[in-house]
């Protein structure tokens, strides 16, 4: 396995990989939900690339980058244990050298759910995500479905830049009691961990009912809030049922469509979704 610290040296051991490349950026602190993306990587190409950086410009608090949990020796073992060929680990002075102005700026999709409520985060994901493939130029690129929002934004970046990439989604990877992986996940205290299923149970709740026949979007936002308001210890900031492509809220009758939330647990910030989707829908 290639370690690259430069965006040079990373050029310079790219430039050896066999064609297909897969690439999966990734913030580092990796648990299994990031090793789907480098297995499914694997599968697919005949070479992988993984980035580990904590990007400094997609967080809209300075504590949560503070607080954002980092293992690199955990990483380095694990990705060489999966036989990554490439990982780069760049510095926030390789990425954003003295006098860097440019910002990636995607309109409407980023101003809704996650950019609403986190101002400025999706310009720092745009913009990181541009340099990253713009350094790798990978033929794939993998993203988690847990960040629905995110993928849906790089997908719509890429289509308009005319970056050539595929962006693949990989399912979301949940604990046996339906949380899913998150960096974050640790930071939850033990009692918060406890009820943090709770955010599942309440998206599987409004699912449920929509697969049961209920289309009513504010009835189905209802539904999801009323799970979540029975454990105290959960303070929502949204619960969101939205188009699929634009991300607008759904209203009336919902054929398909992206149910989200966020919610807060003993100070730690956790998002979720589920697809209301038929089979249909997905062929």
């Amino acid at each position: 396995m290639v370690v690259c610290e430069t965006i040079a040296d990373l050029r310079a051991a790219r430039a050896n990989l066999p064609a297909p490349v897969g690439f999966v950026p990734t913030m580092g602190y990796l648990h299994a939900g990031h090793m789907a993306l480098v297995h499914r990587a694997k599968q697919e190409n005949a070479a992988t690339v993984v980035s580990i950086f904590v990007n400094p410009i997609q967080f809209d608090r300075a504590e949560d980058l503070a607080r954002y949990p980092r293992d690199l020796p955990r990483d380095m073992r694990l990705l060489e244990e999966a036989g990554v060929d490439l990982v780069f680990i760049p510095s926030v002075e390789e990425m954003y050298p003295a006098g860097f102005r440019t910002v990636v700026h995607v309109r409407e999709i980023t101003e809704v759910l996650e950019g609403k409520h986190r101002p400025g985060h999706f310009d720092g994901v745009t913009t990181v995500v541009t340099k990253l493939l713009n350094i790798v130029q990978p033929d794939r690129a993998y993203f988690g479905q847990k960040d629905a929002q995110q993928a849906i934004v790089v997908k719509q970046l890429v289509a308009d830049l005319n970056i050539p990439v595929e962006i693949r989604e990989v399912a979301t990877v949940r604990e046996p009691d339906g949380l899913a992986l998150s960096s974050r996940n640790v930071l939850l205290s033990p009692a918060g961990r406890a009820v943090a299923p709770t955010l599942y149970r309440a998206l599987r709740a409004a699912q449920t009912a929509w697969q049961g026949g209920e289309r009513d979007a504010d009835r189905l936002r209802a539904i999801a809030r009323e799970e979540l308001a029975q454990e105290p210890r959960i303070e929502v900031e949204y619960v969101s049922l939205a188009d699929l492509e634009t991300l607008q809220e759904l209203e009336g009758e919902v054929r398909r469509g992206l149910l989200s939330l966020a919610a807060w647990i003993d100070g730690v910030r956790l998002i979720d979704n589920v697809r209301l989707e038929s089979i249909q829908d997905t062929t």
